[in-house]
């Protein structure tokens, strides 16, 4: 799924206009990125946990010319699954 369809998707389980779906979709995303920005955790009940993880320094290979070089450390973002999403996931519902 996209994001046109995701948009779509919520405006038919909301009965609202796909332009009332685009910006609720886009400030739910906007939301998030300033969340995450700040370094503070969403959680979200039975769906998971979006956060900013610290991943260190670390070696690395070229693969061209098996070189070693150092990858430098950085944030990233990562989203942890609820029980509720996994169950619904795995197929065993809840």
């Amino acid at each position: 799924m996209n994001k046109n369809e995701l948009i779509q998707a919520v405006a038919a389980k909301t009965g609202s206009s796909k332009a009332e779906a685009e910006r609720c979709v886009r400030a739910l995303l906007e939301t998030i990125s300033e969340t995450l920005q700040k370094g503070e955790p969403i959680t979200l009940p039975g769906f998971g946990t979006f956060e900013v993880r610290d991943r260190g320094e670390r070696t690395g290979r070229n693969p061209k010319t098996g070189e070693e070089l150092k990858i430098a450390a950085s944030k990233v973002a990562a989203f942890k699954p609820g029980a509720t999403l996994k169950a619904a996931v795995s197929g065993s519902g809840k």
